[in-house]
């Protein structure tokens, strides 16, 4: 055999070796955000409770969320999503009102691909019956509510689940950029009248409807892409300048190109 092409080969093997390894080395030195709970708010929403909860963790894996009855039994609304940064917000139901259990749950929060797990105790407590002047009144127990933590009932019934990546993009836009500013708590308290007037009612059709359902979903993904804008806005006049941009570009998506198309039209005809 030809000598040269003998310590060709050689020369081939240890440099792929030696790649390996500097790759193998870079990955070892690629810092893995630890997985934790940052925030945990617990509240009421209609017919449910639920929670919310924030936190750090390894990006692009699946992080799954299971909570626990106070009598060790599990929670009926176990759930997952996957993680696009490194870091995560989740909004879902605990139980139906009216099935709730009272006392100590708990909330694990795994990541499977790096076998960690964390727990999270809340106290849910039993409403306390007070007497006021000779009526009888029942005061709510529980942890934090908050008056904006309505849920989004047009895009969880379009989506088919609460935890679908489009909703919980409406959630973070909501949490970490409206409602931290003066001009988007405002918008948020004018929306919530108008939306919270007519979504159960479009949401309970879609639900009987899959027609419907689909209709709607062409309807609202460009909006709720154009939402991701809002991304970048952290600060009160980026909030109010991208949030008018984007309300002007959804309103020519919505409005303009269609009244262009329709008058082209009649034009022609």
């Amino acid at each position: 055999m030809n000598p040269l092409f003998i310590i060709t080969i050689i020369a081939v093997a240890m440099i792929g070796t030696i790649i390996v390894h500097e790759v193998y080395a870079a990955e070892e030195d690629i810092e893995v955000t630890q997985l934790t709970i940052n925030s945990l708010e617990i509240y009421e929403d209609a017919d449910y409770t639920r929670y919310r909860v924030t936190g750090d963790a390894p990006a692009s894996t699946e992080i799954t969320f299971k909570t626990t009855k106070p009598d060790g039994s599990d929670g009926n609304y176990p759930g997952s999503i996957d993680t696009s940064k490194p870091a995560y917000i989740v909004d879902n139901k605990i139980d139906s009102t009216t099935d709730l259990v009272y006392g100590n749950w708990t909330l694990e929060v795994c990541a499977l691909e790096y076998d960690i797990c964390i727990q999270e105790l809340f106290t849910i407590d039993e409403p306390v019956t007070i007497s006021n002047d000779g009526e009888t009144q029942t005061e709510e127990v529980s942890n934090e509510t908050s008056a904006e933590s309505g849920g989004c009932l047009i895009a969880t019934a379009t989506y088919g689940s609460e935890l679908a990546p489009q909703v919980q993009q409406l959630r973070e836009l909501r949490d970490n950029q409206l409602l931290n500013t003066e001009s988007g708590i405002a918008f948020m308290s004018t929306f919530n009248n108008i939306y919270y007037s007519f979504s159960p009612i479009i949401a309970d059709y879609e639900r009987e409807n899959p027609y419907f359902k689909e209709a709607v979903k062409l309807a609202i993904t460009p909006m709720i892409s154009t939402l991701s804008l809002m991304e970048n806005a952290n600060s009160e006049s980026e909030v109010l300048a991208i949030g008018i941009s984007v309300i002007a570009l959804n309103l020519g998506m919505y409005l303009a190109v269609p009244a262009i198309v329709i008058v082209g039209i009649r034009k022609i005809k």
